[in-house]
Parts: structure tokens; sequence; C-alpha cells
């Protein structure tokens, strides 16, 4: 038998020895694979940096000031923030799980209904018909809340060896970036330019979320916050909530601002609750969300010159509440990614076998 033959067998052996050992890396890195997905993610964003000093110093040299910037500009900053609201929030689990009773929510519903300007008969209808789905609708929004806030105060309380991992991988992400893709290229059975096709649809999925999604934010957390402080609301709270809810686009704001402005007017505090609205509706829904994100966005889209899955506002909602439930606070960029990587996959699935897909 020729020695270059294959054994019988031989390509599903080591097909399987390659899954077997895929699947204990995984195993092995999962306490840190959030750690290296963050570190990832920033290495990406910034790496065309990274090249610019490349010209300049050694690579080694290059790396530990990229490192360096990023952790001064960046981590350090995002850390102490985790710290600071991991401290807060796990105050206010421990009031959600004591004092959000349904009976508290429904005394609220209906203070709310009553504040409304409605005829009696309208306001009976819809405070029955709300009613009548209120236990599942509170039970809902509990659970979620509960698993957003425990993520923050979890990532929060592990900030220190998070940060050492997220650092220390940051580095040598720079360093051995290219020849790790030019190993995944190598290793895999497409054609180059459909490996380019997946590897630059992720570079430009980690520009975009790193970029864009941290500035607007940014944005819409301090705009926020201003709102809150002038009503005399804990504003690291409501900052922070608004900041994390402005990673889902369209709805994001609106869930924050909407019921803490209905609760307000329902208390008696009208014009606390046209200051609410006003930021809300106003600044932070019409002015950030529609016209700040979409010229930061395609800023960001001409540099990278990618287009994503994250075009689709459906896709993109779903993904990141599916990634908020799986994965905790870092699922708002693990979800989105994993979506749109799986478009991509199906994209070059339908360029690799155009010629025997029906597309009439």
């Amino acid at each position: 038998m020729n020695i270059n033959t294959p054994a019988p067998y031989e390509h599903g052996f080591m097909l399987s020895l390659l899954l077997l050992a895929m699947a204990g890396l995984v195993w092995l890195f999962t306490p840190f694979i959030p750690s290296l997905f963050l570190a990832l993610l920033i290495a990406i964003a910034s790496f065309g940096q990274y090249k610019q000093l490349q010209n300049r110093f050694s690579d080694t040299l290059a790396a530990l000031i990229m490192t360096l910037l990023v952790t001064v500009i960046l981590i350090l900053p995002l850390s102490y923030l985790l710290l600071m609201s991991g401290i807060e929030i796990s105050n206010l689990i421990q009031t959600i799980n004591t004092d959000f009773t349904l009976q508290n929510s429904k005394q609220i519903l209906d203070q709310i209904i009553l504040a409304l300007p409605l005829s009696d008969s309208i306001t009976h209808n819809l405070k029955d018909s709300i009613t009548a789905n209120l236990d599942s609708i509170i039970i809902s929004i509990k659970d979620f809340s509960i698993i957003l806030l425990k993520s923050v105060v979890n990532l929060s309380s592990h900030f220190i060896f998070f940060l050492i991992v997220v650092i220390f991988s940051l580095y040598y992400f720079y360093i051995d970036g290219k020849s790790i893709v030019k190993r995944l290229k190598d290793l895999s059975p497409l054609e180059n330019h459909l490996d380019d096709i997946l590897l630059n649809q992720f570079a430009g999925l980690s520009v975009s979320l790193v970029g864009s999604v941290f500035i607007i934010a940014i944005l819409q957390g301090v705009t926020f916050s201003l709102a809150v402080a002038l009503v005399d609301l804990p504003v690291l709270y409501f900052g922070i909530a608004m900041a994390l809810a402005s990673f889902i686009p369209v709805l994001g704001g609106l869930i924050i601002w909407l019921p803490l402005s209905l609760y307000l007017y329902s208390q008696g505090q009208t014009l606390d609750a046209l200051i609410i609205v006003a930021f809300g509706a106003v600044l932070i829904g019409t002015v950030i969300d529609h016209f700040i994100r979409p010229i930061i966005i395609q800023k960001i889209a001409q540099k990278s010159a990618q287009q994503s899955a994250l075009d689709h506002t459906l896709i993109t909602v779903l993904s990141t509440l599916a990634g908020i439930i799986q994965f905790g606070v870092l699922g708002l960029f693990i979800g989105p990614i994993i979506a749109a990587m799986a478009i991509s996959i199906f994209d070059v699935y339908a360029i690799k076998y155009s010629d025997s897909l029906d597309q009439s």
C-alpha cells in the first residue's frame, strides 16, 4: 500500500481528535473566557494603533505601550465603575428580593393607570386587561433584572482577577495576533478568500461593538445621569442602567425612562416626570439614538469598510437580549457577535456552494 495513501477511517479519526482537542480547550479555559473575549475585542479594535507604534518601536515595546494605554484609558475606569456599581447594585438586589412583590407592583400600576388622563370606562378596562397578565409580566421582569444585576455584581466582585487576565491576554494578543490569524487560515480547509470573509467580519464586528457601542453608552449614561440628578434620584444606578440599556437599539432607553416617568407622574411629581421624558425621549431617544448613533456607526463602518448582520435591527435586539440571559453583562457583546458570525457563515456557505443552490 502506498505510504501516502490515508489509512481507512483516518480522516474521521483525525476529525474526532480535532473536535476533542477543541472541546478540551474550551473546558479548560472556561473560567477565563469572559476575560479572553473582552481582551480579544479590545485588541482587534485597537490593532491599527498598535501597528502604528510598531513602525517606531519593537514589537514587544509597542505591545507593552499599547497595553498600558488601553489599561489606563479604558480598563481601569471600567473596572472602577464595575466595583462601585457592584457595591450599590448588591444592595439593590436585596431590595428587589424583599420589597418587589406582586402586591406592591399592583399598587404602583393602579396609581399609574388612575393618573392617566383617560375616561373611567377606558381606565377600568385597561386596569383589568393588564392586571390579568400582571403576574407573569412582573415575574419575568424581576427575573431578568436579577440576572442582569447579579452578573454585574459577580463581575465586580472578581474584577481584580478579571483585570489581570484581560491585561495579560491583551499584551499577547498584540504580539501574537498575526501569527494566530495565519495559523487559523492554515488549518482551515476553506479557500483563503473565504477565511478572509469570516475573519474580516469578526474584526469589523469587534471594531463596531467596542467603538460605537461604548461611545453611545457613555453619552446616554451621562445624559440620563444629569436628568435623574435634577429629580434627586440615584445617579449612579440610573446612569449605569441607561448605559447598559443603550446597547439594545430602538428599545434600550425606552425601557428605562418610560417606566420611571410614569411612576413619578403617578406620585404627583409632574415636573420631575416631564424632565425625565424630555431627557429620555428628546435627547436620548431622538438626538442621540436617531442622529448621533447613525453618524458614529457610519464613521466607524467607513474605517473598517465592513457590512455586518448587525445592520438588521431585529437580529441585534434579540441577540443582545439572549446574550444577556446566557452570558450576563458580557452577553451584550457575545450575543450580537454570535448571531452576526452565524449569518456570515451562511453567506460563506452560499458563496462556496452557489453552483448547487437554486437561487431562482
